[in-house]
């Protein structure tokens, strides 16, 4: 069965998605679409591209999310991204943090959707691979109702075709970030409404989705869902991905096998185990010996002796551990 390219994905977060994340959720989903985290396109014009872009070749299927205003500048770090390999570029039109206001990209673009308009079509025509939009319902006064068809429909005469929707309006004065991320109402059915009225058009719901069970119930109405912290903090609910959202017959990776691999992987890169256990802290999420293992990563994860081996060591003990009271 041939599926959808956006079926299950993992959302880009800042400063959690980065290269040594993304090789964790790899190791436990063959199949999610994953994404680095919003890299601005100044940067990746006048920055270090390596430290950038470089990506490992397992975590394919991959996108890149780019950040900006200026359709030349977008356009060119889209090439650029092209080139480096990605599977995908898409431009995040719904962070709300202080940070993209002031740059003038994020949430804050939902109210000039000609600019982001001009943006997509100049990232499209240079590229070849798909150019899509992550965007808000709304923000701020805007009435979504009003705001989002129209909003979706001018990025389609534009030639976008896939769009991913955080279900909240983002609230750019007076919430932060973290509140952002919470604290407005989510509104599923606004999104619904949209997207059946659009069948030629894909759209991915995100926000909310706590578990594999609502992510089911959801992909009976829209074309993707697309997992946040709920995969980051509890990230080995990614291992059961495959076999129920894309049906194939392969069993759960088990813990031990990923923090093996991951150990092996910080081996041969030559970096810091803590690069990679950062983003593990929730992978014994409910399992006996899961507070130990935040403990220790926490505490001696940054040390000298934490090596690769040191690593396997605990995750041994811990995964032991945890057999031991299921």
């Amino acid at each position: 069965m041939t599926y959808a390219p956006h079926r299950f994905c993992v959302a880009p977060m800042i400063d959690w998605t980065d290269r040594y994340c993304r090789f964790v959720h790899r190791q436990l989903s063959k199949r999610a679409r994953l994404y680095t985290e919003m890299i601005v396109d100044e940067a990746i014009l006048r920055g270090d591209r390596s430290h950038l872009l470089d990506f490992d070749t397992e975590e394919h299927p991959l996108a890149l999310q780019l950040g900006g205003s200026d359709p030349a500048k977008l356009a060119e770090a889209a090439r650029i991204g092209a080139e480096w390999g990605y599977d995908e570029i898409n431009m995040n039109i719904g962070c709300p943090s202080d940070r993209v206001q002031s740059g003038r990209f994020g949430a804050c673009l939902m109210t000039v959707p000609d600019l982001v308009a001009d943006c997509l079509k100049a990232m499209q025509d240079a590229v070849d691979i798909p150019v899509t939009a992550k965007c808000r319902i709304g923000v701020d006064d805007q009435e979504p109702a009003e705001i989002l068809p129209r909003f979706v429909d001018r990025l389609a005469e534009a030639g976008v075709t896939v769009f991913i929707v955080h279900a909240r309006k983002a609230w750019l004065d007076g919430l932060s970030p973290k509140e952002n991320r919470t604290v407005p109402p989510l509104d599923y059915p606004l999104v619904e409404e949209v997207a059946r009225a659009r069948p030629h058009l894909t759209f991915v719901l995100n926000g909310g989705i706590e578990d594999l069970d609502q992510a089911a119930s959801h992909l009976e109405t829209f074309d993707g869902v697309m997992l946040g912290r709920a995969a980051y903090e509890r990230p080995y609910i990614l291992s059961r991905i495959d076999t129920r959202f894309f049906d194939c017959p392969r069993e759960a990776t088990d813990r031990l096998t990923v923090i093996k691999a991951v150990a092996a992987k910080a081996a041969v890169m030559d970096v810091p185990i803590w690069k990679f256990a950062r983003h593990m802290l929730g992978l014994f999420h409910g399992e006996a010996g899961a507070r130990d293992w935040r403990r220790r990563i926490s505490e001696e994860g940054r040390d000298r002796g934490a090596t690769p081996d040191w690593f396997i060591r605990l995750g041994t003990e811990i995964t032991a551990r945890s057999r031991a009271a299921a």
